[in-house]
């Protein structure tokens, strides 16, 4: 096996190094996910455990049912009701439930499979030791199996399986046809038609370049729509359940037979009736399972009583072995219903974490993944196999996929297929849409500039559009214009690392931000109008700490991943003397943040400290060519 300072993945090596070094790149993260669980077991401190946002403490089990195949579903809360605190378990997180008064106890595996803000609902296969528990987030080794188990396939794999592969590494080129004829479902403009009917065009893959707020999602529905209306079968999936339920929205309004399998993130009410569980639930032959799960509990509940004479302890393996039987009889009666609902389905919709069991060996005459970007290497490659043809969409220029050991991130990671490809083929794979329906142009220009050729180009239903034109806000200095840097060079807003933890906060930023706030509410902004946005998890925290405001949302860049506000005040954090500015030196991030707005963006920085990189140097400039610069003087002393 070459070594890793010689296999560039950027070029064609042979399929053995191509593989090889994937698999180095997911047992460098598996060590470096086991290295971060034992780090937060260490943590003594429960309230420090909890600032690192991968466990929560002192939780209580509210209640339980049971789902399909017999799980456990089993909801958590704080014994007093109270909101949960800021925290990355997100649903089809992989996660194990534990004793909290016993550190040394190993605990239940379980999935994330429901999360509001007051309860998390996780899905065991046992039930949990102890009164009170902790959750904490897991290192995910199912999806690493299942991912090594692809790659191990796609390695020797043969026919249209093998071709498609070399085709993705670049020992053959892809092709491209004629499109069918196409009668849009949706009204769509002409650079998203174009890349319809690219994507239709397509005999082995496609790409669908979608900048902030140009509609991408709804063009690849559209995609999916005309690939079903041609007889094909489609799965789409995404590597989050969020996306994956963003698309299954928009098709369940064009299509009749959408199934969505797995863990939804949310399930609207519109929705359910989409969802796996539920279509099983629904079909007539799950009242005799119904019927034969009470007989089960009733021949537990017998055996576990017990009964006295010689014949005591035969008696009782009698019932349990009989309900062992009724358990097996029940679980292929499931596996008969689940079969026919996948079967009619037109379009099954799922993370990139595919259950190979539920899905067996079905393939498709067209995958679509989503958010492609976000995806590493090696997830990719499940959905691959099940592929007669592929469309990729995302942008390369937001978000990378999340990687935790530094030595994969630097072998290359964080560099998804997407990207590679669009950097190796050029302008022949993709086609990039262009006319965007969020911003005001404003707030538009310089990402379009930066990131996207100056190729942007806003809609005119949102070109000039402020936050004055909503229903009862006033026109004040601060909802006219559309943006504005509030500069906190040399008044002492010095960054700070949080107490007992590693992320950074800013307390004076965070006090404007608080005044801010009000006074946009008082000039008649709606508080669920309003983002806040801060690229360090302390900031956050600290945020919402002091703006308990119904409606109100503060997060990180990761969390308005794909979301949008009319207002979002970006707070940089990074204020000291060497100009270190961290992670905020990938600008695909700060690109996220930028466009969420969509009628006023205020950020608020040191732009002494931003400035030493070239990126924000020209982010200050072009505020200043706006007529957007302010200086934190301006506003007086802050409380």
């Amino acid at each position: 096996m070459p070594s890793a300072s010689n296999v560039s993945l950027d070029r064609f090596v042979s399929t053995d190094a191509y593989f090889d070094e994937l698999a180095r790149w997911l047992e460098l993260e598996a060590v470096a996910e086991r290295q971060r669980m034992a780090r937060r077991r260490l943590i003594r401190s429960q309230k420090d455990v909890e600032k690192t946002g991968e466990a929560l403490v002192r939780m209580q089990l509210v209640d339980h049912q049971t789902g399909l195949a017999g799980r456990l579903l089993l909801d958590f809360a704080r014994p007093d009701g109270e909101a949960l605190p800021m925290n990355r378990l997100k649903v089809g997180s992989p996660v194990v439930v534990s004793d909290n008064s016993d550190a040394s106890d190993h605990g239940v595996a379980g999935v994330v499979s429901r999360r509001k803000p007051n309860t998390l609902q996780v899905a065991t296969e046992k039930w949990p030791e102890g009164d009170w528990y902790r959750i904490d987030l897991s290192p995910d080794e199912t999806t690493r199996r299942r991912q090594l188990a692809a790659m191990a396939t796609a390695r020797t794999a043969r026919g249209h399986r093998g071709r498609l592969r070399d085709r993705l590494l670049g020992s053959q080129p892809f092709r491209f046809g004629d499109p069918p004829p196409i009668e849009f479902f949706s009204s769509l403009n002409p650079p998203q038609q174009d890349a319809v009917r690219f994507a239709m065009a397509a005999e082995d893959v496609a790409i669908l370049h979608g900048p902030p707020g140009t509609g991408k999602t709804t063009t690849l529905a559209e995609v999916i729509f005309q690939a079903v209306q041609q007889g094909d079968r489609v799965l789409a999936c995404a590597p989050s359940n969020t996306a994956v339920d963003n698309l299954l929205e928009r098709l369940v309004a064009m299509l009749p037979n959408v199934l969505r399998v797995g863990h939804p993130a949310r399930v609207f009410e519109a929705l359910r009736g989409h969802t796996l569980d539920e279509l099983v639930d629904n079909d007539p032959s799950t009242d005799v399972i119904r019927d034969m799960r009470r007989e089960v509990q009733d021949l537990v509940r017998a055996a576990s009583r017990g009964t006295r004479g010689r014949d005591a302890h035969h008696r009782r393996r009698e019932l349990f072995a009989e309900a062992g039987q009724l358990r097996g009889q029940i679980r292929s009666l499931e596996r008969s219903i689940i079969r026919g609902v996948l079967d009619r389905a037109d379009v099954i919709c799922t993370t990139t974490t595919i259950d190979d069991d539920l899905l067996g060996d079905r393939e498709f005459d067209l995958v679509v993944i989503d958010e492609a970007c976000q995806c590493t290497l090696p997830s990719i490659w499940q959905a691959v196999l099940r592929a007669q043809r592929l469309v990729f969409a995302g942008d390369h220029c937001q978000l990378p996929p999340t990687v935790l050991s530094d030595e994969a991130a630097a072998a290359g990671m964080r560099d998804s297929l997407m990207q590679r490809l669009i950097q190796r083929e050029g302008d022949s794979v993709f086609r990039r849409l262009t006319v965007q329906y969020r911003m005001h142009e404003a707030i538009m220009n310089f990402s379009s500039d930066t990131f996207y050729e100056g190729s942007l180009i806003a809609d005119v239903s949102v070109r000039s559009h402020r936050l004055h034109d909503l229903p009862n806000v006033i026109e004040t200095p601060l909802t006219t214009q559309p943006i504005e840097f509030i500069d906190t060079a040399g008044a002492e807003y010095e960054e700070q690392l949080e107490p007992d933890g590693e992320s950074k906060l800013n307390p004076k930023e965070a006090t404007l931000v608080v005044r801010l706030v009000r006074e946009l509410m008082e000039a008649g902004v709606q508080p669920a109008q309003i983002g806040i946005i801060a690229p360090y998890a302390a900031q956050v925290r600290l945020l919402r700490g002091r703006l308990d405001i119904a409606g109100l949302e503060v997060d990180t860049v990761d969390g308005f991943q794909g979301r949008e506000k009319e207002v979002v005040l970006l707070t940089m954090v990074r204020s000291n003397d060497s100009g270190e500015i961290g992670f905020l030196s990938d600008t695909r991030r700060t690109n996220v943040a930028l466009t969420r707005a969509k009628r006023k963006l205020i950020m608020i920085g040191d732009s002494a400290t931003l400035a030493h990189h070239p990126f924000y140097a020209s982010l200050l400039e072009y505020f200043e060519s706006q007529d957007a610069y302010r200086s934190v003087w301006e506003f007086g002393e802050l409380a």
